[in-house]
């Protein structure tokens, strides 16, 4: 199969746009209040792209857009988050994928624990998390939590020690206030992710 360049391009430069407009934000402090509009108006974007070509193409892997191209891919997926049904039928995807060598284990790794997080249930690789209660990066809740870091190696993940390092390296964004968390309970309700 050859690489559809233009389809590669176009995933790179919607993955540049989140990108970009999250650092805006970031900058300006938007983001620790909740979903900024801007920030889901470029996710919902993305999403009905994504799904356009999901319709179209099935998952947009490395021999048809590119390592790069299907990284962005993932990350447009993971980034979906108003997208249940989305994201839900993106994993599948991206897990044949996986098997079929079109992508790198650790995306549908990082792609299940998002669902788990947003669906309530605890993650199995430590890849999400939220502030704790000193303000600081903290995993979310983790199904075998002693287990982790093994699984963690299977998908090519280092330590759940040296992410969360990672994590907090120069990042306070101080608690989550319960404002907030009302508001997040409220968009799990909105977006169908809880009932």
């Amino acid at each position: 199969m050859t690489i559809d360049q233009e389809l590669r391009q176009e995933l790179l430069e919607r993955a540049a746009r989140d990108h970009a407009v999250r650092e805006e934000l970031a900058a300006q402090g938007l983001l620790e209040g909740g979903y900024h509009p801007r920030m889901r108006a470029v996710h919902e974007e993305n999403a009905d792209f994504l799904a356009a070509v999901l319709d179209s193409r099935g998952w947009p892997g490395a021999a048809l857009a590119g390592a790069d191209g299907a990284e962005a891919a993932w990350r447009i997926l993971q980034h979906s988050i108003g997208r249940p049904a989305l994201q839900r039928r993106g994993l599948v995807l991206l897990e044949r994928a996986r098997d079929d060598g079109q992508a790198p284990a650790w995306q549908p790794a990082y792609l299940l624990d998002r669902i788990r997080f947003f669906e309530g249930l605890p993650q199995v690789y430590g890849t999400q998390f939220e502030p704790g209660e000193d303000g600081l990066p903290a995993p979310c809740p983790i199904e075998d939590p002693a287990n982790v870091d093994e699984r963690r190696r299977s998908v090519g993940l280092g330590t759940l020690a040296e992410l969360t390092r990672s994590m907090r390296a120069g990042n306070r964004p101080g608690p989550v206030s319960p404002e907030y968390r009302r508001e997040f309970a409220a968009w799990l309700r909105e977006t169908g992710w809880r009932g």
